[in-house]
């Protein structure tokens, strides 16, 4: 592994420590070190680039690279929805991954997590699952030398680095609930007591798409918490040959652990200090703003497709992942096509579709690719 553990530091020399400097499993994470001070060429007002940036981002795209070649040991394809996975953990943000059983989306999070060398736990959403089964829960515990009795708290699944919330979709609102204050907050809130999550933190949840009976639809509120939804496919035909002959195979690949904790830390931060150019941010509010009904920006024919379009969080969404990609690719600059690239897992989910919409087979999707197509000066690839 590693050429990469602990290859990435600033102008400070605050190096990110190796490996086998890390904290021990079950210990509170450090705060990253903190981010040097230094002005960018951009704009006195925008985002600060320390001059180590520019070879952090190349040492992290050549990164990227090796972690998909580690992810396609165990996943076959799925191209695209890795990209978006690693871009939204770059980001901070969080995954609804919607797919038919058997698509290897629960083996897609567990191999992330073993590469990344962050600490997994997977909740099987059910009916009868209660919030404190995802949180913890105050246990009254007897200290048999003193015989007093008192409360200790019993830490939940929800305290790890990466939460697989497996069929979010068939627990009832109250039970879902419980991630909107850890999803948001980084934190869990039990009695009078909050605790800190572990950091780095993502929830990867699952749905499926094609059951809805005894299923709880996830609310709006809940669904703006997720900064992407990506959609898992069905594997093309040769992929679909690979998978039989690696599922059946007794050979078990070895994956190499590339990243960690502390070095996601430190470009979670990096990703904030790449410059984006005015127009860029004009391109994704003129997007955002074209997918809401009723507004200046908004064309005659949406109106009648769609309910309510993207709020603010979609725009912060749009530049954030626009950063995250813009570095996976070795750039530190953000350009309209990352816009695009990034727009339908950021805005699926956040357009609400008329029933004349849905008559008519119009989906979120084929909005966005209309809009993409339709604003100024931008063609659709």
């Amino acid at each position: 592994m590693s050429q990469f553990m602990g290859s990435f530091s600033d102008d400070s020399d605050n190096s990110i420590p190796l490996a086998s400097e890390q904290p021990a499993a079950g210990a509170p994470v450090p705060t990253p070190p903190p981010v040097p001070q230094a002005q960018s060429a951009a704009s006195p007002t925008g985002p600060r680039v320390m001059a180590s940036d520019v070879q952090t981002v190349e040492q992290l795209a050549r990164a990227y690279q090796a972690i998909t070649e580690q992810l396609s040991k165990y996943i076959v394809g799925q191209t695209e929805v890795i990209q978006q996975v690693l871009t939204a953990m770059f980001c901070q943000g969080h995954v609804l991954l919607v797919g038919v059983p058997g698509l290897a989306k629960t083996m897609l999070v567990k191999t992330i997590s073993d590469v990344l060398q962050l600490d997994f736990k997977r909740v099987q959403f059910t009916p009868d699952l209660m919030p404190s089964d995802i949180t913890g829960t105050d246990v009254l515990e007897e200290d048999k030398s003193t015989g007093k009795r008192a409360f200790r708290f019993v830490r939940g699944p929800i305290f790890a680095n990466i939460v697989l919330a497996d069929e979010i979709n068939r627990t009832p609102p109250k039970t879902q609930a419980a991630l909107l204050e850890a999803m948001q907050e980084r934190s869990v809130t039990v009695g009078e007591t909050t605790f800190e999550l572990p950091q780095p933190f993502f929830v990867l949840a699952t749905q499926n798409p094609i059951e809805q009976e005894g299923t709880y639809p996830l609310p709006e509120a809940q669904l703006d918490r997720f900064m992407f939804m990506t959609l898992v496919n069905y594997p093309k035909p040769d992929e679909e040959i690979q998978i039989m002959k690696q599922a059946t195979a007794v050979y078990r690949p070895a994956l190499s652990r590339l990243l960690d904790a502390q070095t996601i830390l430190h470009l979670q931060q990096v990703v904030r200090r790449v410059p984006v150019a005015d127009h860029v941010y004009q391109f994704a509010r003129d997007l955002v703003r074209a997918t809401r009904p009723r507004e200046a920006e908004a064309k005659p024919w949406l109106n009648d497709l769609v309910q309510w379009g993207a709020g603010p969080r979609a725009s912060i969404y749009l530049i954030m992942a626009g950063k995250a990609r813009a570095i996976l690719h070795g750039r530190m600059h953000v350009n309209t096509d990352d816009i695009i690239q990034v727009a339908h897992p950021v805005l699926r989910h956040r357009i609400l579709t008329t029933f004349s919409a849905e008559a008519q087979g119009m989906t979120s999707d084929k909005i966005i690719d209309r809009l993409l197509t339709e604003l100024p000066g931008i063609t659709a690839k």
